[in-house]
């Protein structure tokens, strides 16, 4: 089997952040003829390729919904326009948790609600739709933390209040990758808060290191993945990627802090180049 591919990215990096260096070649040898487009560029005909790959899109969380029309203007998307239009809102975090899934505890704040009751100890206020750590703010008191909501809610963004997982202090975060619905490799993640935006303005620079996860968070990442294609109805092989995100919480049990379907750094940097032939594996699945 061969086919067209198009690596999808933004205009401020039209060729990715260098994390798929391996991929292209990889799918070469497939068979696959691939080259890197940005979403907005109307000169390219996304309907002519086989595949469709969003991979470096960060500058959706400005143009939701542009970006969200153009993803539902293209047939071959990989992970899928419904796919997409779920994940790009971290409410689902709540869903998740209502199935029963282990996620860091969530609570939904839309303009308009009434005040939270604020957690004790530190906490984490974000944006529900939004990337590379961008309008994320970490507090101690609710008197601090109003402003910061106020301003996300004047910016017409629904918030979304976390206990701070001190654990993320020392061990930061890991983050599982699965190709077709399939575990491939893991990586770990020092913790972003504070820390400054790379010169793209897109994200913040992230310090990653390969992992080899512990089963329970195996498992857990297991689960939030069979939890997530029954709320949406698809079979696991269907995400052609997805990253979960895990912490360990205060009694030492993983928790689930995001799922990533839409554009994640998938740590190819941060294996061995045979991650690249699974992706290309799972592509190749995706059309078949």
């Amino acid at each position: 089997m061969s086919g067209s591919a198009i690596l999808v990215s933004c205009s401020a990096l039209p060729e990715g952040d260098g994390d798929e260096h391996a991929v292209p070649e990889a799918l070469a040898d497939l068979g696959f003829k691939s080259r890197w487009a940005a979403w907005d560029d109307t000169t390219v005909d996304f309907g002519a390729a086989d595949i469709v790959v969003l991979r470096a899109t960060w500058d959706y969380a400005e143009r939701r919904d542009e970006f969200l029309s153009w993803a539902e203007s293209v047939p071959a998307l990989a992970n899928a326009a419904e796919v997409v239009r779920w994940n790009i809102d971290k409410s689902y975090l709540a869903e998740l948790g209502g199935a029963g899934v282990a996620v860091v505890p969530t609570t939904v704040i839309a303009p308009g609600d009434d005040a939270p009751r604020w957690p004790k100890g530190e906490f984490v206020l974000k944006p529900a739709i939004g990337a590379g750590s961008r309008g994320v703010g970490r507090f101690a008191s609710g008197d601090a933390a109003a402003p910061h909501l106020a301003s996300l809610h004047a910016e017409g963004h629904t918030a979304l209040l976390q206990p701070y997982q001190s654990t993320v202090d020392t061990d930061g975060e890991l983050a599982l990758v699965f190709f077709g619905g399939v575990y491939s490799h893991a990586f770990s993640k020092a913790a972003m808060l504070g820390r400054e935006l790379d010169e793209s303005g897109l994200y913040v620079t992230e310090k990653l290191a390969p992992a080899q996860p512990a089963a329970k968070f195996r498992a857990l990442a297991e689960d939030v993945l069979d939890a997530t294609a029954a709320l949406l109805g698809i079979l696991r092989a269907e995400l052609l990627y997805a990253r979960v995100d895990l912490v360990t919480g205060p009694d030492g049990r993983p928790l689930l802090l995001e799922l990533e379907l839409v554009e994640p750094s998938l740590g190819f940097r941060q294996t061995d180049d045979a991650a690249a032939w699974r992706f290309a594996s799972a592509v190749r699945q995706q059309l078949a």
